[in-house]
């Protein structure tokens, strides 16, 4: 249950956040990957709460979302996070509160809806989520879960579309640290995304993925220019079958 007052709407605790991810987190992030951000400016007129939805492929994503928003805009968004990982003990759960202002999703099978989100977005806290559901093995981007386009349908707020690239490269799964040498990773904002007037849930969906999956499209093809890397298959689609891992149980919006 959200307690109003506690971590999530706190302005004391928003400004620690402030410190940890401005002054720690962003300056030892980006000296050790060059950053290339693309279309900012789309967020100008952005208020109140919204969901910035991203393509997921390693844990360096929320660091370089967090880090590229304006400052006014991340100061008190929240991060699903999933609950097995980030918060079984109680050091990871601290730091991840700390810097993602997170909020834990179980990622089991059986799990059900709290309505934690919607309780967010309800005291004015927005949120990040990666409709995937896990993060990818390789940079392919898997089919969106609609769970991000239902509660802004639900809640009448926007979608922020982003897409990242190179990421995966930078920090691939197993990784605890970028490899040597800052490579290059790409972060582009889409126009901001709302429900068209009896848009239902799927194809507000569809239409969000689309966006993302055409701006990933786009800065793929800068980054291949601008490292000459020889990657053989294009990240943007990847069938089910090949999104499953044997230790995970991919649920929307884990981190």
């Amino acid at each position: 249950m959200v307690q109003f007052g506690n971590r999530y709407t706190s302005k004391a605790q928003a400004g620690a956040r402030f410190v940890a991810q401005r002054l720690l987190l962003k300056p030892v992030i980006w000296s050790m990957v060059h950053v290339t951000i693309t279309d900012r400016a789309l967020l100008k007129d952005v208020r109140g709460p919204y969901i910035v939805v991203a393509n997921h492929s390693s844990h360096l994503d929320a660091p370089l979302i967090l880090g590229s928003m304006p400052s006014r805009l991340s100061r008190y968004l929240a991060a699903a996070a999933a609950a097995d990982y980030f918060f079984d003990v109680w050091w990871r759960k601290g730091l991840t509160a700390l810097f993602f202002n997170a909020f834990p999703v179980d990622r089991s099978a059986n799990a059900r809806s709290t309505g934690f989100t919607g309780k967010l977005l309800k005291a004015g806290v927005p949120l990040l989520v990666f409709p995937e559901g896990t993060r990818s093995k390789d940079g392919t981007i898997a089919p969106f879960k609609g769970g991000a386009a239902a509660l802004c349908l639900k809640a009448g707020i926007p979608c922020i579309p982003m897409a990242l690239v190179g990421a995966t490269q930078a920090m691939p799964r197993g990784r605890n640290w970028p490899v040597p040498g800052r490579p290059p990773v790409r972060v582009r904002f889409g126009q901001p995304l709302i429900a068209a007037e009896g848009e239902n849930v799927t194809d507000f969906n569809d239409r969000i993925e689309k966006v993302v999956r055409e701006m990933h499209a786009a800065e793929f093809a800068l980054f291949l220019a601008e490292t000459g890397a020889n990657v053989h298959n294009h990240p943007t689609v990847e069938s089910a079958d090949a999104t499953g891992d044997s230790d995970e149980h991919p649920r929307e919006g884990a981190a």
